[in-house]
């Protein structure tokens, strides 16, 4: 009895410290200034007022509560921006405040344990894998040196719908594959959609691997919004990751592994040049003079992201290889989360663009004559576009443009996360605050935009706005430190796939359908494609002696 009662004192300050600091963090948030927005639900938040289209349905209650307002997802504060004033304040005037990233399990379970560039923490990891993409995978000089790659792969497509001419199609397939293509020749060194007998994986089970990445990346886990759920995978969604992330894996390594045994057989390094992405990663880690060495004492710590995060530490990933070859090729892997954000994002997002834009024009016929009729006047009818045409062809920009305005490929852009408390317009932002920019709202906003929900290229003829994070009523690659990195490879592949997709061919819908029958449904994940993939029929409009050509 006498150990008992001893305890006593010790549980009742326990419980009274507890209660006291209750009590004051209560006190506090009642003293904060936050945003408006609904009343949240005990554990859930405001998640019963998100449907299956968040970027619509935050899009509604921003009609009621404004353009900045505050939302929370399970235990989670969102503040969403639906306004130019509210993007220029989160991406540029306060940006380095708000570069951080929530962490989800995604971005644990497929990248690397938040080693892509996408995901990871603000700090010095991230500033040096932005630094190379800059500088090194996505500079001028660099993406020249691929366009051969680009126009071949274009080529390609080409020649294959000019066999497939008078039959429907699902449009889809074809611009996945292209981009796929590019991407992979690009960064990896070859494609992966060619069947071959030392293939690591079939092309049937490498689109497979990538339809899995973006559905994984795009689907609300209950256990992001939830923490305290997390380890019951009420959903499923982790075991599938880790699934996943093993099969990535042991593709990188193969990837990887060729990589090095090439560089090996070279007799002389200095002589053998860069042919990929991967190879340039490869020089970079044997770079001295990085930020994070890549040594054999600062693997553990490149491997780590930084620790002063918005939601507390993250755990360094572990690897356990002794062999000082394999160090670099450790070290590249988490590189290599970058490449895999390529090979989904890169993919992805231009065959969601320029399958939109197809769609469009298809319910407007009339933008179909005035392209082809300003294609036909500039590039004739004797070549296909190239990319250094694209200049001289306003009105395919535009549509462009307007596509990427109506269907944005990601509504929110990617969620950011506070670092430190701050006030914005009046209101209080507390730390770990999650920040999401609604450009799906800034793009149909009637204060910027004339007749906002029509598809209406003109709007951009004449007028001194691009999509390079400068014009903040057009922010499809986001804008800000944290800007994709690679958005100018990105407008590439789209503009010179879709200008040579209208020059070569006609494009109507099949069997009976009408352009006003044609639905325009989308779906919410990691982009944001049509609901049904659009089915059309594609005739040749040049000489067939230039499609002998391809």
């Amino acid at each position: 009895m006498e150990i008992s009662s001893n305890w006593i004192p010790y549980a009742i300050a326990y419980l009274a410290i507890v209660i006291l600091f209750s009590f004051l963090r209560n006190l506090r948030r009642r003293k904060l200034n936050l945003p408006p927005g609904p009343k949240p639900w005990p554990i859930i938040g405001n998640l019963n007022l998100i449907g299956s289209l968040p970027h619509r349905s935050v899009h509604q209650l921003s009609k009621k509560y404004g353009p900045i307002m505050q939302l929370k997802f399970g235990s989670f504060p969102v503040v969403v921006g639906s306004s130019v004033e509210m993007a220029k304040i989160f991406l540029k005037t306060m940006d380095a405040n708000f570069v951080g990233r929530p962490l989800t399990a995604a971005g644990k379970y497929t990248t690397y344990n938040y080693s892509d560039i996408t995901w990871s923490p603000y700090g010095p990891y991230w500033r040096q894998a932005r630094k190379m993409c800059l500088m090194e995978l996505f500079s001028a000089k660099r993406l020249e040196s691929y366009e051969y790659i680009r126009a071949e792969e274009l080529n390609s497509l080409l020649a294959q719908l000019y066999k497939t001419s008078g039959r429907s199609i699902v449009l889809k397939d074809y611009l996945s594959t292209v981009s796929l293509n590019v991407i992979s020749r690009m960064v990896l060194g070859k494609r992966y959609l060619d069947e071959s007998d030392n293939s690591i994986v079939s092309p049937h089970e490498f689109k497979k691997m990538l339809d899995e990445l973006f559905l994984l990346n795009g689907v609300m886990n209950i256990g992001d919004s939830i923490p305290w759920l997390d380890f019951l995978d009420l959903q499923g969604y982790i075991k599938r990751m880790k699934d996943l992330s093993k099969k990535f894996d042991r593709f990188l390594e193969h990837v990887l592994d060729e990589h090095i045994a090439r560089r090996k057989q070279s007799s002389n390094k200095e002589d053998y040049g860069s042919k990929d992405m991967v190879d340039v990663l490869l020089e970079l880690a044997d770079d001295p003079n990085l930020e994070v060495k890549l040594e054999r004492h600062g693997v553990k710590a490149f491997t780590q992201p930084p620790q002063s995060y918005c939601s507390g530490s993250v755990p360094a990933g572990k690897h356990y290889i002794s062999v000082k070859e394999k160090e670099v090729k450790v070290q590249v892997c988490n590189f290599s989360a970058n490449g895999q954000d390529l090979l989904a994002g890169g993919t992805e997002s231009s065959a969601v663009t320029v399958e939109w834009a197809i769609s469009e024009l298809l319910k407007k016929p009339e933008i179909f004559d005035k392209a082809t009729e300003e294609l036909d006047r500039v590039i004739g009818k004797n070549r296909w576009v190239q990319e250094k045409d694209m200049p001289n062809l306003p009105y395919v920009e535009a549509i462009v443009k307007e596509t990427m305005r109506v269907h944005p490929v990601a509504p929110f852009l990617v969620p950011r996360c506070t670092l430190e408390d701050c006030q914005v317009n009046g209101y209080d932002i507390p730390k770990g605050t999650r920040i999401l920019v609604n450009i799906w709202t800034i793009g149909r906003d009637p204060a910027l935009w004339e007749n906002p929900d029509e598809f209406c290229p003109e709007r951009f003829i004449g007028k001194a706005i691009d999509v390079k994070g400068q014009n903040f009523e057009l922010l499809p690659f986001g804008s800000g430190r944290r800007m994709c990195p690679g958005y100018s490879l990105g407008l590439k592949v789209i503009q010179a796939t879709l200008a040579n997709l209208l020059h070569g061919y006609k494009w109507r819908l099949p069997g009976s359908l009408r352009p006003e029958d044609l639905e325009m449904e989308e779906i919410f994940g990691l982009s944001t494609p049509r609901k049904t993939p659009l089915e059309a029929i594609a005739e040749p409009r040049l000489s067939p002696n230039l499609y002998g050509s391809q």
